[in-house]
């Protein structure tokens, strides 16, 4: 269904905007003015043509992109309009009001629109794969034929805020140590092709001999300045190789393998793998999903190679009346205190909570090494930086120092 965007005067005199859906411009004209709205502007905020309106309409919206926190924010409010006991096309219609991506309001009102046709809510998720994840879509469905929707919706909700958290607290890791990076690439970068060549001519001038790191600093600072466009397109062709090999079936396995067991990192991506693993599980489980589906959909969201193919073999083996916690065991991917912990809930019978009690444990100590590492970070890079500058400034003094004492 469309969407329009639209700018009027109440009744009032007060200027409004906002943006609503309907069927066409007749139909939002009209369902403005009985609420009192005088239009003075109206415009569809993804105008489609008239030829394969809806194909490429539907095509549009898959190629949207809608952030982790988005999708957080709207399931929040869609499950408490659910919970305040709101049929589901009208929380659906006060979504859309509240949404603010204009992308996100197009999915959302298109989610609508099938809904009022007769589609359940889970097949109408289900049309816009790259916004709502398999997991998203099969525990609505679950909800939906369980009659308990808003549960569910509320696990939804506290899911993907809890991963939109875990990308925010990442991203801002990263930030730190990216922008220090590219200072000192920067700084380093027009000290070797502006200064240092300068510096250089002088040396030569005087006709001494350098110290060996002066000759390695103007042996670097030659090649960036005269061979910047072979090094250049070398770099993003070395990149892009790269991500090509670890992209492949050869390459993938082995960079999963070297990430699991880096030093200083590997810990931590392993934390962040079982503690997904472990809190997708238990929400699926608590949301009705049966055991083998839910592995299915588990599978979606690890994405190392390694831990895919443990997680595969525990599927199989409980598909033949095996334990969950016994191939995990055996894999020795997973921590000795995560397979133990699961094998007691399922000789308890509280598989459920036990995964959840796992999965918090691990987000406590994935944000506990986060701050630690961020803490770390922050003095290392200022010791390279350091030593960088240092390298430099040796370079160049000692040189200067000889020229002097020969001059005197």
């Amino acid at each position: 269904m469309p969407v329009y965007a639209y700018k009027g005067f109440d009744a009032a005199g007060r200027q409004v905007t906002g943006t609503r859906d309907a069927d066409n411009e007749r139909v939002i004209k009209l369902l403005l003015k009985r609420d009192g709205v005088f239009l003075t502007e109206l415009k569809e905020t993804n105008p489609q043509k008239r030829e394969g309106v809806k194909r490429s309409f539907n095509l549009n919206l898959r190629g949207e992109h809608v952030s982790t926190q988005d999708l957080a924010v709207a399931t929040r409010q869609l499950a408490t309009l659910v919970g305040a006991g709101i049929p589901l096309v009208d929380s659906l219609v006060a979504l859309i009001d509240q949404v603010e991506n204009s992308s996100f309001k197009s999915v959302w009102a298109d989610v609508k629109q099938k809904v009022n046709e007769g589609a359940s809510f889970g097949d109408a998720l289900g049309a816009h794969p790259r916004v709502f994840t398999n997991l998203y879509i099969n525990m609505v469905r679950a909800g939906e034929s369980s009659g308990a929707l808003e549960v569910v919706l509320n696990r939804l909700a506290d899911f993907t805020e809890s991963q939109a958290e875990l990308k925010g607290k990442l991203v801002g890791m990263m930030i730190y140590p990216v922008i220090m990076m590219c200072m000192a690439s920067a700084v380093t970068g027009v000290l070797f092709v502006f200064v240092i060549p300068k510096i250089a001519k002088i040396f030569e001038s005087q006709k001494v001999a350098l110290p060996l790191p002066t000759q390695l600093m103007i042996m670097a600072s030659t090649i960036l300045k005269d061979y910047w466009f072979v090094l250049l397109p070398s770099l993003v062709l070395a990149a892009w190789g790269f991500r090509r090999f670890i992209d492949s079936k050869r390459g993938r396995p082995w960079w999963d393998k070297f990430v699991l067991t880096a030093p200083l990192f590997g810990s931590l991506v392993r934390m962040i793998a079982v503690a997904r693993f472990c809190k997708t599980l238990g929400t699926l489980l608590g949301s009705g999903v049966p055991l083998l589906a839910s592995f299915d959909i588990v599978k979606n969201v690890v994405q190392n190679t390694v831990l895919l193919g443990v997680i595969e073999t525990a599927r199989d083996a409980v598909k033949e009346g095996d334990s969950i916690a016994a191939p995990l065991k055996r894999s020795g991917e997973f921590p000795p205190i995560v397979t133990h912990m699961i094998a007691i809930g399922e000789r308890s019978g509280q598989l459920e909570p036990m995964l959840n009690n796992v999965a918090r444990s691990y987000e406590v100590q994935v944000d506990a090494r986060l701050r630690a590492m961020t803490s770390v970070l922050e003095p290392v890079m200022i010791i390279f930086m350091g030593l960088v500058v240092m390298f430099i400034v040796m370079s160049i003094l000692v040189p200067m120092l000889q020229i002097s004492s020969f001059a005197g």
